[in-house]
């Protein structure tokens, strides 16, 4: 043990770079003062190895000597911040070494998505948490406005007609593009972080590789705690409810926009116009999404006030909770539109959800929804890392 002791101390003295060369440096930038906490940390893991078994973060950590600011982001997106990690060190805090990887790591993750997000000078709305909510309310006062001023407001709340209130073709003119230029930001903000912390690395890709990334991200495999116990919240409590919380949040969403794909091809290919039935393959899927984007984030809402603060960075709270908010007013204005569809409530709830939704969308790139993307992208590096013979990474080689 004294041995074990000894040698983190070193890793540790090596990882602050040691004495006077340390205090007499600038002030390291925020985030550079992120990374350097990982790599530090990273440094004292190496040396003890115990919780080298709990997720992939360890045994990537394990294959370099190293940390450039590309290895800290992708670790740091490969963390799924269970806790497990943090309850089973020894060198947690209070211990002098304050060995909190999940807290390290999350900070670095939280500065990824403005690092690499597309365009560049929309990377500052990650900053500005409450900006979805606020363009939601805008958003649906606008198209109220809008609605009343064309004169079939309120004549068409009777027969349950969205189109009469919003024609098809508004509809698909207004969303079409927010979710190709969605599509488009998403699509060069993770290849720019591909490009940065795996360059090289597609080319080595293999059915295999993608089909083990594809399985882990989709059973949520690194959520499941250390030994499979679960996430931990508050002092060493652990719980399986925020694994299946985030299933029922994704696979909501994932049936829910398979919904919108059928009615589509519902509406072009055959003809058949909404509204749909209750048992029709739009609306069943669509209703049960809705069911599982309403229990899934308020459930994480209730979990994430119990989580203790040392798990995750307190500074992206705000953000996590205005994205599960808005996910959750998504749905339960979707949810409300379909049972009173018939009703006068119909112009104000279509609006409701028509901003709710365009808002969802618009700030999809700038928000929490990135994290999805990212770790994906971390998931299929380590699955194509893993299968490379071990070679130990000397900074930025």
């Amino acid at each position: 043990m004294q041995q074990l002791e000894a040698l983190v101390r070193d890793a540790s003295m090596l990882a602050g770079g040691g004495g006077q060369a340390a205090k007499s440096a600038e002030p390291a930038k925020p985030a550079e003062a992120a990374e350097a906490e990982v790599a530090r940390q990273m440094h004292i893991c190496n040396a003890c190895r115990y919780c080298e078994g709990f997720c992939a973060v360890f045994p990537a950590m394990a294959r370099r000597l190293e940390f450039s600011s590309a290895d800290v982001h992708y670790l740091a997106n490969l963390c799924h911040n269970c806790g497990a990690c943090l309850h089973a060190c020894q060198y947690a805090p209070p211990h002098e070494f304050a060995v909190n990887v999940p807290q390290s790591l999350a900070r670095v993750r939280g500065q990824t998505y403005a690092d690499y997000a597309w365009p560049p000078r929309l990377s500052k709305l990650y900053q500005r948490n409450g900006l979805a909510l606020a363009l939601a309310a805008g958003l649906a006062l606008f198209l109220l406005l809008a609605a009343q001023q064309s004169g079939t407001l309120w004549g068409a709340a009777a027969g349950g007609n969205f189109y009469a209130i919003f024609p098809h073709g508004l509809m698909v003119g207004l969303f079409l593009p927010v979710f190709a230029f969605v599509l488009i930001a998403l699509g060069i903000g993770v290849a720019n972080f591909w490009r940065c912390v795996s360059p090289g690395d597609a080319a080595l890709s293999s059915g295999a590789a993608v089909g083990e990334a594809v399985h882990n991200a989709l059973t949520l495999k690194y959520l499941q705690g250390g030994h499979g116990e679960g996430c931990h919240n508050e002092d060493d409590a652990w719980t399986h409810a925020r694994s299946r919380l985030h299933h029922l949040t994704f696979y909501g969403f994932a049936l829910c926009f398979a919904a919108t794909s059928v009615a589509t091809l519902y509406h072009y290919a055959f003809g058949w116009v909404a509204p749909y039935g209750w048992t029709s393959l739009p609306k069943l899927p669509g209703t049960l999404g809705g069911i599982g984007l309403l229990v899934g984030p308020a459930g994480l809402w209730w979990l994430n006030g119990r989580r203790h603060p040392a798990h995750g960075d307190a500074a992206q709270k705000p953000m996590d909770l205005g994205f599960i908010a808005l996910l959750f007013i998504v749905s339960l204005s979707g949810l409300a539109l379909a049972l009173l569809k018939g009703t006068p409530a119909l112009p104000l709830l279509l609006c409701l959800h028509l901003g709710a939704v365009m808002a969802f969308f618009a700030t999809m790139p700038y928000g929490k929804f990135a994290h999805g993307i990212y770790r994906c992208a971390a998931l299929l590096k380590w699955s194509i890392e893993r299968r490379q013979p071990t070679r130990l990474k000397l900074g930025s080689e």
